[in-house]
C-alpha cells in the first residue's frame, strides 16, 4: 500500500463521500465487476485504510476513480463502505460530480459514469447540484410479511434501486432524530429476520439495506425515511438508491405517474427530488436530484510502523 493517498471529501444531504484522486491500487483493465472483485480479494486493506478508523468513520462511503470499460463513459467508479462494496451509490454519485467539477475534470452538463451495476447519466446543474439518472429499478416482491422480534409482523416490499432494499411502508417507530438509536436497532432486527427467513433479492442476493418510511416533517416533502446501510450506520441523506427503490414501488402500485416529482426527506431533514420514466418491462428509470458540498481535501498518510495503517483490527 502506498504511503500517501490523495482524497477529496464532500457531503450530500449530510452523508459523506470520500473520492480517491491518487494513490489507489492498480486494478488492471477489464469490466468493472471484475476489477471490483480484484479490489475485494487482493486490496481490501486499501478499502479499510481509507474508510475505517482512525482515518475514516462508519458513515463514510469511498469512491475509487478508475478507467471506464465502456468508452462512452467519462470515468468509472468503485463504491465501498465500512464493511465491503456497493453496486451503486446515489448520494456518492452526486458528491462525485461536485468533486469532479471542483478539480476541473468536468464542466456543467451531462456525462456518463460507469458503475459495477451499469452506466448512469449525471447532469451537473451547477457547482453544488446534480441530477443522477440511475440504473433501472424494480420491485421484486410486494407485501412480504416478516416477524420481527419485539415488533410482531411487519410488512414491506423487496426492491432494487442499485442495491437491494426491504422497504417498510409505515415505520412502527416515529422517524425522529432523537430516536435514531431505536430506529437503528429496529432495522438491525429486520435485517436479521430477513436473513433468518431466507428472504432475499433476485438470485438469492442478500438484502443489506433497510428503509423505514413515514410522514414527512416538512410540507415540501412527500415522505420521510430512515435507511440503514450494510455496515450498521444510518444514511444521513434520503439515500439515492433507496429513493430509487421507493419510486419503483410507487410506480408498481400506480401511486406516482412518470415525470411527476417525489420529494424524499431524510432522517436529518435533507431532501432529494425524484422522478422516473418507464424503461424495460416492470422497471423504471429514476432520476435523483440533490446537492453536495466539499468538506475537506488532502492526503492520507501511512507510516510503515503504524499498527492501524489498515484500520482497526476487526475484533475491536
Amino acid at each position: 500500500m502506498k504511503n500517501k493517498i490523495k482524497y477529496l471529501d464532500s457531503h450530500t444531504g449530510g452523508e459523506p463521500t470520500r473520492v480517491i484522486l491518487e494513490g489507489g491500487p492498480d486494478l488492471g483493465s477489464g469490466p468493472l465487476p471484475e476489477r471490483a472483485e480484484r479490489l475485494r480479494l487482493h486490496f481490501d486493506g486499501f478499502r479499510r485504510s481509507v474508510i475505517e478508523e482512525p482515518r475514516g468513520w462508519d458513515a463514510l462511503v469511498g469512491a475509487l476513480l478508475c478507467k471506464p470499460y465502456d468508452p462512452s463513459c467519462e470515468t468509472g467508479v468503485l463504491f465501498f463502505n465500512n464493511v465491503g462494496y456497493l453496486g451503486m451509490c446515489g448520494h456518492g454519485t452526486i458528491g462525485l460530480a461536485v468533486t469532479l467539477k471542483s478539480i476541473g475534470a468536468i464542466n456543467p452538463g451531462v456525462f456518463r459514469l460507469e458503475t459495477t451495476v451499469g452506466v448512469v447519466e449525471v447532469e451537473l446543474l451547477d457547482d453544488h447540484r446534480a441530477a443522477v439518472r440511475n440504473v433501472p429499478s424494480r420491485r421484486y416482491r410486494k407485501g412480504v410479511n416478516l416477524k420481527v422480534a419485539g415488533y410482531g409482523t411487519l410488512q414491506g416490499d423487496v426492491a432494487w434501486g442499485g442495491n437491494w432494499f426491504f422497504v417498510v411502508k409505515q415505520s412502527p417507530l416515529p422517524l425522529e432524530r432523537k430516536g435514531i438509536r431505536e430506529l437503528t436497532e429496529l432495522s438491525l432486527r429486520i435485517r436479521a429476520a430477513l436473513d433468518r427467513e431466507g428472504i432475499t433479492g433476485e438470485g438469492e442476493a442478500r438484502i443489506d439495506h433497510i428503509e423505514l418510511c413515514g410522514p414527512p416533517s416538512t410540507e415540501v416533502a412527500d415522505e420521510k425515511n430512515f435507511v440503514l446501510c450494510p455496515g450498521g450506520a444510518f444514511d444521513r441523506s434520503p439515500c439515492g438508491t433507496g429513493t430509487s427503490a421507493k419510486l419503483a414501488c410507487l410506480a408498481a402500485d400506480g401511486l406516482l405517474e412518470p415525470g411527476d416529482t417525489w420529494v424524499q426527506e431524510s432522517i436529518v431533514g435533507s431532501l432529494f427530488e425524484a422522478s422516473y420514466e418507464y424503461c424495460e418491462e416492470s422497471s423504471v428509470l429514476p432520476t435523483i436530484v440533490g446537492s453536495a458540498y466539499e468538506t475537506a481535501r488532502g492526503e492520507l498518510l501511512f507510516a510503515e510502523q503504524d499498527p492501524f495503517a489498515k484500520g482497526f483490527p476487526k475484533d475491536l
